[in-house]
């Protein structure tokens, strides 16, 4: 009989860990994946994003599967959707950004 409940104790130990691990890796990563999936959805010409390279760069036009992105005065370049990192946000203000530098750079 000890035998016995050692093994159904080592099972539910199991179980226990692969609850933990779906909690701690597998739950958030999907929350990830349907956040960057939404951003995706709702990219619009003109907006200001960053590329998963780095690249900054405004939204010029989009299709299904590619975006035409302006990373300098007159250089257009042709970038898959899914390689976008993130839209960055515009400050309301122009001022605020410059204030938000100021701070930032003060010791």
């Amino acid at each position: 009989m000890i035998g016995a409940s050692g093994g159904s104790g080592f099972f539910l130990l199991i179980i226990i860990a692969f609850a933990f691990l779906w909690f701690v890796l597998v739950r958030p990563q999907k929350r990830r994946q349907v956040a960057q999936q939404q951003m995706l959805d709702q990219l619009k010409a003109g907006d200001e994003v960053v590329t998963a390279g780095g690249i900054y760069g405004e939204i010029m036009s989009l299709d299904e599967e590619d975006a035409m992105v302006r990373i300098a005065p007159g250089l257009d370049v042709r970038i898959a959707r899914r390689a976008i990192g993130g839209v960055i946000e515009k400050p309301a203000d122009p001022g605020e950004e410059q204030e938000e530098r100021a701070t930032l750079s003060e010791p």
